[in-house]
């Protein structure tokens, strides 16, 4: 970020406070986030702001949207960062961003899925990640910019949705329309609606050695299927070569344990696994997404363009859990 973008960043944030320094943290592939440190009338705080990469997925969320579901859920008792300020104003850093206060501890899939002490252990780990997916699932609060009652069964829209992004790109994708085919003729009739993070998984979530700091990255949340969460969270894509089937940290049992403890509501084990197909086909779509951002021209990054090689291992995946 230059001289100038800092200077109208540091014009916005309240008075009394100074920017002491500033660097781009590393992860974030859909959005950036900056590490601030701040002297407030002499008192040194530790910030992160969230804005815009050059591009972005077009089923992400804006910043104004995501402050608001932060508030929300740190409001619910959630182990989120503490949101502090939003700005729509463009002019300041040329996109929107919000600000909330820094949290500590390990987000790294990597590591988190070889710690055997994080979180308490991996079984006390993956209790409290339980609770707190039930916590996000609690949040009342009217959050407009939602669509409060799907018009379909959270698993048929999903199923459409995939279908019009699917039908959009330039490849044909047998298999992932395969999976999209079982997922259809599978989906159950209804489902309690709550709201759903979306990204509940390894690598967004942080922790330390007592227990769950962050969770992260609130970009895809709407309301939907409970167990749809609980799917994404042990979908073997998240896993990152664990034999763990818990986010690769920790087993069923534990999750949904520590879900069912807190939130009063028993889990469905065989809706886990249909919605474990699901965020696999969902990540696929994704991964050939962030590849067309790379082959657009929009925003030429290696990273993105490997993502795309990723999408043949996903489709086996479909056809092991399908066949």
């Amino acid at each position: 970020m230059d001289e100038a973008k800092r200077a109208a960043l540091t014009a916005r944030l309240p008075h009394g406070t100074r920017i002491t320094g500033m660097s781009l943290l590393s992860g974030g592939a859909i959005q950036q986030n900056w590490a601030l440190n701040v002297d407030i009338h002499g008192q040194p705080a530790q910030w992160v702001l969230r804005t815009d990469s050059a591009a972005t997925l077009t089923h992400s969320r804006p910043r104004g949207e995501e402050f608001a579901l932060l508030k929300a859920a740190f409001a619910a008792g959630v182990a989120v960062p503490e949101p502090l300020l939003l700005c729509n104003d463009t002019s300041v850093i040329g996109a929107p961003f919000f600000i909330m206060r820094r949290v500590h501890g390990t987000a790294a899939g990597h590591l988190l899925v070889r710690s055997e002490t994080l979180g308490g252990g991996r079984e006390a780990a993956v209790a409290a990640l339980g609770r707190e997916l039930a916590r996000i699932h609690s949040v009342k609060t009217a959050l407009p910019f939602l669509t409060p009652h799907p018009p379909i069964a959270p698993m048929l829209r999903f199923v459409a949705d995939m279908r019009a992004h699917l039908d959009a790109t330039r490849t044909p994708r047998p298999v992932l329309e395969w999976g999209l085919r079982y997922l259809e003729r599978a989906a159950p009739a209804a489902a309690d609606i709550v709201l759903c993070h979306n990204d509940f998984r390894t690598g967004n979530l942080m922790l330390n050695a007592q227990g769950v700091t962050g969770v992260l990255d609130w970009e895809f949340a709407a309301f939907g299927d409970r167990h749809e969460d609980l799917g994404w969270f042990c979908a073997r894509c998240w896993r990152f070569g664990s034999k763990h089937e818990a986010g690769g940290i920790g087993s069923r049992a534990a999750l949904y344990a520590g879900y069912t403890a807190e939130s009063g509501h028993p889990v469905d084990d065989a809706q886990v696994r249909l919605w474990e197909i699901a965020a696999t086909i969902r990540w696929a779509v994704i991964a050939i997404s962030q590849a067309e951002r790379h082959l657009s021209g929009a925003e030429e990054n290696l990273e993105l363009a490997l993502t795309g090689h990723i999408v043949p291992e996903l489709e086996r995946d479909i056809l092991r859990a399908t066949t």
